[in-house]
């Protein structure tokens, strides 16, 4: 599975433009991130050499990362939300603390009604009141919290990363 890093998506990542055969051999690693050089050289029309030469390179950069990506509900992690957070004083020191927890699967700076978005992923009910109440509450710099439940989740892909 392929995709940008953080810092790409927010403006801090390379400044190099992306050219057409390497968004192309993205589409082919986010259709199947074990998809053979080769496969992929054929699709693209390089030589698997030149293929892995391109994806060691977007790697290196930043542009993307290879990883396995799970369903959350299979590995015992049955509770999920996003955290709307508010924050009193300066967002850095609260954001680094977020994500440092585990549980913080995505952490954003944003405007409007929260200074942080947060998407945490837990194994029930009580692990995320553990983690909402005694330890994003207990940041210092958070004023309040507002945390929306999931109840069923509709569509998450990871596509955006070439249009």
């Amino acid at each position: 599975m392929a995709s940008r890093n953080a810092d790409s998506r927010n403006g801090g990542g390379s400044s190099s433009t992306i050219d057409a055969v390497s968004l192309a051999i993205i589409e082919q690693l986010q259709e199947d991130g074990r998809r053979p050089y080769a496969a992929i050289g054929k699709a693209v029309g390089l030589s698997e050499a030149a293929v892995r030469q391109r994806v060691q390179k977007l790697l290196d950069q930043g542009v993307m990362q290879i990883v396995a990506v799970t369903d959350p509900l299979t590995v015992g992690l049955r509770r999920q939300a996003m955290v709307g957070i508010t924050v009193e004083g300066d967002v850095d020191p609260v954001a680094d603390a977020l994500t440092a927890m585990a549980e913080c699967e995505y952490v954003v700076m944003t405007a409007g009604s929260f200074d942080l978005m947060v998407e945490i992923v837990c194994e029930d009910d009580d692990h995320l009141l553990e983690v909402i109440n005694k330890r994003i509450r207990a940041l210092p710099g958070v004023r309040t919290t507002e945390s929306f439940v999931y109840l069923k989740l509709k569509k998450q892909t990871y596509m955006w990363g070439t249009r």
